[in-house]
Formats: C-alpha cells, sequence, structure tokens
C-alpha cells in the first residue's frame, strides 16, 4: 500500500553544502523530518555539482518518511555562468550586462528540457532566451534552424 503524502517542500540549496542551518534546518524540521538524515543524503547525491545552486522538491509522508527529486539548476543562474557575469540588470530594457551566444543557449536548453514545460529543443532555446533578455542579457549570432 502507498504511503500518505503530507505536503511537499521546495528549497534551493547549493549543491554538497546542505546542512541545518537556515532555510534547510527550520523548512525539514517543522514537519518533523530527520535534518541531519536529509543533508547527508542530498550532500551524498549531489557532490558531482558541488557549490551549484540546485532547487529540490521533497515529499514527506505522515510517517515522517520523505523522498526528493533534484532538478537541474535554474535557467537564470546558468546564464549568468555563461554570461560570466554577477547578477543581471536593474533595467534590462536599457542596461546590458552580458551576451550569450545561441550555442550557449542550446546547452542550457538542453541540461533544462526535462525541468521544464515544453517539448521540443527549439521551444526550451526560446524560453531560455526570454530569461536572458529579461536579464539584460544580449543573445548574439544567428538563431539556429533546428
Amino acid at each position: 500500500m502507498a504511503k500518505e503524502i503530507a505536503g511537499q517542500i521546495k528549497l534551493q540549496i547549493k549543491g554538497g553544502a546542505a546542512n541545518p542551518a537556515p532555510p534547510v534546518g527550520p523548512a525539514l524540521g517543522s514537519k518533523g523530518i530527520n535534518i541531519m538524515a536529509f543533508c547527508k543524503e542530498f550532500n551524498a547525491r549531489t557532490q558531482d555539482r558541488a557549490g551549484k545552486v540546485l532547487p529540490v522538491v521533497i515529499t514527506y509522508y505522515t510517517d515522517k518518511s520523505y523522498d526528493f527529486v533534484v532538478k537541474t539548476p535554474p535557467a537564470a543562474v546558468q546564464l549568468l555562468e555563461a554570461a560570466k557575469v554577477k547578477g543581471g540588470s536593474s533595467e534590462p530594457n536599457r542596461k546590458k550586462v552580458g551576451s550569450v551566444t545561441w550555442d550557449q543557449i542550446k546547452a542550457i536548453a538542453e541540461d533544462k528540457l526535462p525541468d521544464l514545460n515544453c517539448f521540443t529543443v527549439e521551444s526550451a532555446m526560446n524560453l531560455i532566451a526570454g530569461t536572458a533578455r529579461s536579464m539584460g542579457i544580449t543573445v548574439t549570432g544567428e538563431k539556429p534552424q533546428l
């Protein structure tokens, strides 16, 4: 028989760096989940992606057990890394902070495709390019035809 789901918690934690300090400790402790067990398991699963911000969805059950799914890093974080800038623009329509190529957009789109609500790489590329524009990052080059 399946366990009864009590709820879900969504967090963004750096890979390999989960610890009981906020935001992890208070979020899990208030639901009665074993914080140290989660931290050890998360760090073991994400040590290959150390330092990258990773969204995680924790599903906890009525018997205080839990499962979690680690997603791919947010598109905004990947775009900042690709453009080699610290942050987005405060006025994206006027001040541009960096640029990325369509090849970089395609690589990010292929990486993020399982977590996005689109089915083709081309639509994922358009979504990532829109995110880049809203951050003040210009997309350079000719858009490839897929």
